[in-house]
């Protein structure tokens, strides 16, 4: 829970942007909402860096699981430049941070500081946890569920605002149940945020996306290990920026409407719709994780009760809450309304929002690349030609050069504005999965 003074509070403000105009008889709401949190102030600033006065940067705990399984050494500069990467996060710890450093196999071990505590930073401690990284070697099994429970408990063990943890994986999760995996990520949700990574090119997509996706942080894959140390810099930066835990989007919705769907669609697409907490008569919250100074987009449908010509309501209230430690909630101010007005003119009744537009289809990009990517497996190359021409096709139109990018490392593009492609007879293994694991990245649309 978030226990937070105003000191370290961005200001956060939302804008909708829909076609609020519906022909006689529509039901069908659409609308994109954009979060902005600005004036946190810390955002990617590290160890010692200004922005880090007393009562400036809130109060946080990080975790961070090496996998240690056999398959680390494998080669061996895999281990070696897990370490490196590792000590490069440490080292961009901010002082006053709690860590620990855990090391994965089929069981979970706490490399530094141990005795079930968390560590706080400052250069004797971030010292000592780089002198113990030199005593992971790598052996045994994967258990990625034991992993997470560790570090829950530790990040529980203290009182902070904000909780974070960080996971490299080279391999699948072959030394436990999807259904221990599943039951872990369960226990997790809510309580801190990760981001996963896979290094190398013998780990599952599914399972690592799904670690991120479940915990509301990011995936990706680092195909090459000596990428490690740049991109765990990275993410601690991101992680030390964030200043607000546990900020859910308050949805509350009039007698009669039912909300279709709720989904994050920039800066990656995900569902939200399933994971909605009831907050009060015809209101339920979504959860969004921690926030520094950053912008997302929200896609909220609702289907509303049918009126008259003419006739005008509000069909959703879109707000900002954060749960308090006595079960009350904070509300951040921010608010924004989604209208429904019932039309006989043609031409507005019948107009898209061009932000509604961009964001169904970048959700549909991503829908497609994964389709696209499992038929190919399925040995269904018409089904997957026809799916990742479709990708081609609206990655090109949106304007997403980046997954445009990664599409052509997997098929020849003849037409990219028809989606007109052939399938390539040879694919790298890293490219096809560096499309996968990246396919749900979205481009902002140009407002």
């Amino acid at each position: 829970m978030a226990n937070f003074s105003k000191s370290n509070v961005p200001a956060f403000s939302m804008d909708v942007y829909q076609n609020e105009y519906l022909p006689e008889g529509g039901r069908e709401v659409s609308a994109i909402v954009t979060v902005t949190a600005t004036g946190g102030g810390t955002l990617g600033s590290t160890a010692g860096a200004p922005g880090y006065a007393a009562g400036r940067s809130p109060s946080a705990a990080v975790a961070i699981m090496v996998d240690c399984s056999g398959s680390m050494d494998y080669p061996p500069v895999k281990m070696r430049n897990a370490r490196d990467a590792t000590a490069a996060a440490i080292d961009t710890l901010r002082d006053g941070v709690h860590f620990a450093v855990i090391g994965g196999t089929h069981v979970a071990t706490e490399v530094y500081p141990g005795g079930g505590r968390l560590a706080v930073a400052d250069a004797t401690t971030r010292r000592q946890a780089k002198d113990a990284l030199r005593r992971l070697s790598a052996g045994g099994g994967t258990a990625i569920g034991t992993w997470l429970r560790l570090a829950d408990r530790l990040l529980s063990s203290v009182d902070v605002t904000i909780r974070h943890g960080i996971l490299l994986t080279d391999g699948r999760n072959e030394h436990e149940s999807p259904a221990d995996l599943r039951a872990a990520l369960d226990a997790c949700a809510g309580r801190f945020t990760c981001d996963a990574r896979g290094v190398g090119t013998d780990w599952e997509v599914k399972e690592v996306t799904g670690i991120a996706s479940a915990l509301l942080g990011s995936a990706d894959i680092v195909a090459d290990p000596a990428g490690l140390a740049a991109d765990f810099t990275r993410m601690m930066e991101t992680a030390m920026g964030k200043e607000v835990a546990d900020v859910a989007l308050r949805v509350w919705t009039p007698v009669g409407t039912t909300i279709k769907f709720v989904k994050q669609v920039a800066p990656t697409v995900e569902e939200l719709t399933d994971r909605r907490t009831e907050a009060g008569p015809r209101a339920g919250d979504y959860p969004t994780g921690s926030w520094g100074d950053e912008s997302r987009d929200y896609h909220l449908c609702v289907e509303v009760p049918t009126a008259g010509l003419g006739q005008e309501m509000l069909a959703a209230r879109v707000s900002l809450v954060v749960p308090q430690p006595d079960g009350s909630v904070r509300n951040l101010g921010a608010q924004g309304l989604v209208r429904a007005v019932w039309t006989d003119d043609m031409a507005a009744s019948t107009a898209i929002n061009p932000q509604v537009a961009h964001y169904t289809g970048q959700a549909e990009l991503a829908q497609a690349i994964r389709q696209g990517l499992d038929l190919r497996k399925a040995g269904d190359f018409d089904g997957a030609t026809a799916k990742l021409g479709r990708a081609v096709q609206l990655a090109s139109a949106s304007g997403n050069a980046d997954t445009a990018k990664l599409l052509a490392k997997v098929v020849d593009v003849v037409d990219a504005a028809t989606g007109t492609v052939r399938l390539k007879t040879k694919v790298a293994e890293a490219d096809e999965m560096t499309l996968d694991t990246r396919s749900t990245k979205t481009v902002r649309v140009k407002k």
